[in-house]
């Protein structure tokens, strides 16, 4: 199994990144996010999830432990796939998916495609109990911080652009419309 990578990135594309580990390339697919994060010809240090089937390998990359770990959870439930557990990280971080998931919010799971209200329901009965013992920040901080993202994605913007204006933003900040200024002038920028 491989559990991490650390290597010069080669290639970025759409979805994925060729990393280079010792003269072996490795494709590893990441969110749009995290991909923002890394740059060509610099070294990435990935935690790597490897999703085995029986006519495909494939790997997933993620910045932290606790994107790895929502992931994986989210794989758990029959219905959610890599694809969908990917796409729902990339537009709410680890902490806004504990958040939604302990308060029964539906609504950031049924974004993704492929990811209708049952399926999301579902997730939210099965890893409940599993969630709450995950240390993964401050619910009240990422709740502000989900509305900020999605008041930024109906201005037009796309989930990562919004993430990360978002992402910029002090986090000592705690009123919402200040938020928002912020994150729009981050994205002037």
């Amino acid at each position: 199994m491989i559990g991490k990578l650390k290597g010069k990135v080669e290639h970025i594309n759409d979805g994925h990144a060729i990393i280079d580990v010792g003269g072996v390339g490795y494709l590893v697919q990441m969110t749009d996010v995290n991909l923002g994060k890394i740059s060509l010809e610099n070294e990435a240090e990935l935690f790597i999830h490897m999703h085995v089937r029986e006519d495909q390998l494939a790997l997933f990359g993620f910045q932290t432990k606790e994107e790895m770990t929502v992931f994986e959870l989210l794989l758990s439930i029959s219905g959610i796939g890599p694809k969908a557990a990917l796409g729902i990280l990339t537009i709410a971080s680890p902490a806004t998916i504990k958040t939604a998931i302990i308060e029964g919010d539906a609504s950031i799971l049924t974004k993704i495609s492929g990811v209708g209200k049952k399926t999301a329901e579902r997730v939210i009965l099965e890893l409940k109990n599993k969630v709450e013992m995950l240390p993964l920040g401050e619910q009240e901080e990422a709740r502000g911080d989900q509305e900020v993202v999605e008041a930024l994605m109906a201005m037009g913007y796309s989930a990562t652009e919004a993430r990360e204006a978002n992402q910029s933003v002090p986090k000592d900040i705690e009123d919402i419309s200040e938020k928002m200024k912020l994150a729009l002038k981050a994205m002037k920028k």
